[in-house]
Formats: structure tokens, C-alpha cells, sequence
């Protein structure tokens, strides 16, 4: 064999060992140039509005979880708390004089009903007392009137048995003895004439004082009825009086509600680091005047970066998640970094974009589309907080499944 021959039969070795190297290195992997390093950005904003008086930290500085970012004036707030605690005392205090007017109105709504009720009892036995008196009188009026009448009678009988006498005296027919025995008797019957009439003038005064004590008793059982009738709301009272109660107890949970809001608004008055990562995007400085939900600043947890890799939709047939995927960074001259397929999109990338495509129209042209792959890196990653966000790197995913 000729060395011509040799060294022909060494290239074509040489080629197809190459080739086979070169199969084997590019089989069982997707390889995609349009990725980058993402990360979650966490904007922070004012919850209350006020001056600002202190901002501690400084664009791209480390911070801890709970860490002051922003301070805002607080005197408002602790203002607005004072007033709020001042308002839940007198609340609460309303509330322990409600809660004791509700026994006492109880008990005094019942006492008055039976008070209410013996003063009408006793208005009523007054009335038909008075009227017992009323109708006596009367009938002491009529006896006192049927005497003057017989007196009357008497008196006349006997004013006449005495001028018949006066006559019979001047002819000596009866004697003087008879005669003035006939005047007296006539004397007598006028007194008792008068006597008559005097008694029924006592009758008289009798009854108008005897309508007077009906009349007033009248008054008195009137009154006694409109105090029985407002005794009787004693369960409106009562219901009243509890329902003041329960509104009392409302105001005082508004009240309590209003002392949590005004802690909340002074708490928030000091802005703080929800979780730790790097300031970024700082547009906040001491003396500017914020509003609620105006962004201050931004946070990026450097510990939690993971790579975004835009797959073409042919490379997604082998592709699951689990899989073994190592990334290049382009910052750091093509270093790598090792990690697994998290999670492929739901939707391709230009679905998500502010204007999607519409193909449905008359010069449609197909375009391979490409799906958003997430890229969990591996954890322990000792250089990871060396990746930032959006940087650009180079992601391979071995869909044959070797380690």
C-alpha cells in the first residue's frame, strides 16, 4: 500500500469519526440563542401620601427583608390616631351608660305601670265616691225642698188662721189667749219656713261642691289614664333603650375599626422591604411630596433568577419538563451555568405581545412561531447573583434525557 493511499484512507477515518462526533454531540438537544436571564422585580409604592423625610438606601444596594426604604412624615398620622383612640373612648364610654340605662328603664317602666294603675284604681273609686255624693246631695236638695214647701203651706195655714182670729178678736168672739196663740203659730211656721229654705240652699252649695270633688276626680282619673297609657310603652322604652345599646356597640367596632386604619396608615408611613433584593429604579429622594400608589423603587431578589429561552415551536416535539438544560451567559465570555426545564408557556410569545398577530387575513404567511420556555438553574448556584436580569445567554435542552 502506497503512502498516497495511507494518508487517504487516514482522512476518510478521520472525516467519518468527526462526523459521527459531530452527530453525536448534536442529536438528543434543542439549542436556542434567544434567551435571557429573568428575574421577579418587585415595584414598591407609597400606600399614604405625605412628605418624605428619609430614603436610607441608595440605587442597586442590598437590602435585607423588612428594611427601611422610604420614612414619611408621620405627625399626621399619629394626629389622626389620637384622635381615633379619643373617639373609641368616648364611644365606649357611651356604650357602659347605655348598657346600664337598660336595667333601670326595665324596672322603672315596670314600677310605673303598677303605680300608673293604683292611681287609676283610686281615681275611679274617688269618682264613683264623688258621684255617690253628688246624687246624696241631690236628694237632700229635693227633701230640703219638699219641707220648704210644707213650711210654706204651714205658714200660709196659719198666717190665715190668724187675720180669721184678728176679726173674731175685734168682736170679743175669741179670746186674746186664742188669738195670740194663732200669731205665734204663724210666727213659728214662717221661722220654719226659712229654716226649710236655708237647707236647701245648704243643699244646693252641697252639690256644686259635690260636682266640684266629681269633677276633680274626673281630672285626677284623666290624668292617671294618660300616665297608665305612657306606662304602658314601658316595651318601647325598653326597646329603645336597648336599641341605643346597639347602636352604641356599632359605633364603638366603627370606632375600633377607625384606631386599626389610623395604626395602619402610620405604619405604612415607613415604607419597607417585603423581601430582600437590590434596589433598582430609585425615583425617590428626601422633601419630595408622594401620593398614594406612586412608585418609589423597585426590588429584584438576585437569589431567585431564572432563564427565559424562546424555543421554536419544531423543537418543542422531545421537549418535557425535567429535563437537564445548560446555559451560557453571554456577559461572562460564554460561562455556564446548569438548571432544568421548569415549565413551557401556555401560549406562544407573540400571543402575548401588545398587538397579536391576525392571520385570518388574505396574504397569510406562516412564520415559525416560538414558545417561552422557563429554565429553573440549579440550586446551590455559587455565582448566581452574578446573573441579572435580561442579560442574554445561549440555552440548551437535552431532550434525550442524559445527564
Amino acid at each position: 500500500m502506497t503512502t498516497q493511499v495511507k494518508v487517504l484512507l487516514a482522512v476518510i477515518v478521520l472525516a467519518v469519526t468527526v462526523t459521527g462526533v459531530w452527530i453525536y454531540a448534536t442529536t438528543g438537544r434543542e439549542v436556542t440563542d434567544d434567551a435571557q436571564v429573568d428575574a421577579h422585580i418587585v415595584p414598591i409604592a407609597v400606600r399614604v401620601g405625605g412628605t418624605v423625610v428619609n430614603v436610607p438606601v441608595r440605587d442597586n444596594q442590598t437590602v435585607e427583608a423588612g428594611a427601611l426604604l422610604v420614612a414619611i412624615d408621620p405627625r399626621d398620622y399619629e394626629i389622626a390616631l389620637d384622635k381615633a383612640k379619643a373617639e373609641l373612648a368616648d364611644a365606649e364610654a357611651v356604650v357602659l351608660t347605655a348598657a346600664a340605662d337598660v336595667p333601670i328603664t326595665t324596672t322603672t317602666s315596670a314600677s310605673g305601670v303598677s303605680t300608673a294603675q293604683g292611681v287609676v284604681q283610686h281615681a275611679a273609686a274617688a269618682i264613683e265616691e264623688a258621684t255617690h255624693g253628688v246624687e246624696a246631695a241631690k236628694a237632700r236638695l229635693t227633701t230640703a225642698e219638699a219641707r220648704v214647701r210644707e213650711a210654706d203651706a204651714n205658714a200660709t195655714r196659719a198666717t190665715k188662721d190668724a187675720e180669721r182670729l184678728r176679726g173674731l178678736l175685734a168682736k170679743d168672739e175669741v179670746s186674746q189667749q186664742q188669738f195670740d196663740a194663732a200669731v205665734a203659730a204663724a210666727d213659728a211656721s214662717r221661722a220654719a219656713a226659712d229654716s226649710a229654705r236655708s237647707q236647701v240652699t245648704e243643699a244646693q252649695l252641697g252639690i256644686r261642691g259635690a260636682e266640684s270633688r266629681l269633677a276633680q276626680a274626673r281630672a285626677e282619673a284623666d290624668q292617671a289614664g294618660a300616665q297608665l297609657r305612657g306606662a304602658q310603652t314601658a316595651p318601647q322604652q325598653v326597646a329603645a333603650t336597648r336599641a341605643a345599646l346597639a347602636a352604641a356597640t356599632a359605633r364603638v367596632q366603627q370606632m375600633r375599626a377607625a384606631v386599626r386604619q389610623a395604626e395602619l396608615n402610620l405604619e405604612r408611613a415607613s415604607v419597607k422591604a417585603p423581601i430582600a433584593g437590590v434596589v433598582s429604579r430609585k425615583t425617590v429622594e428626601a422633601g419630595q411630596v408622594v401620593q398614594p400608589g406612586q412608585p418609589l423603587l423597585a426590588l429584584i431578589p438576585l437569589e431567585q433568577v431564572w432563564v427565559t429561552a424562546n424555543f421554536k415551536e419544531t423543537q418543542l416535539r422531545d421537549m418535557q419538563q425535567g429535563q437537564r438544560a445548560v446555559v451560557e451567559v453571554d456577559a461572562y465570555g460564554g460561562r455556564t451555568f446548569t438548571g432544568r426545564v421548569d415549565s413551557l408557556a401556555a401560549a406562544t410569545g407573540a400571543r402575548f405581545s401588545l398587538i397579536p398577530p391576525d392571520n385570518a387575513t388574505g396574504n397569510f404567511v406562516k412564520v415559525v412561531q416560538r414558545v417561552p420556555v422557563k429554565i429553573a438553574l440549579d440550586a446551590p448556584q455559587g455565582d448566581a447573583p452574578l446573573l441579572r436580569p435580561g442579560l442574554s445567554v445561549t440555552a440548551t435542552v437535552y431532550t434525550d434525557g442524559r445527564p
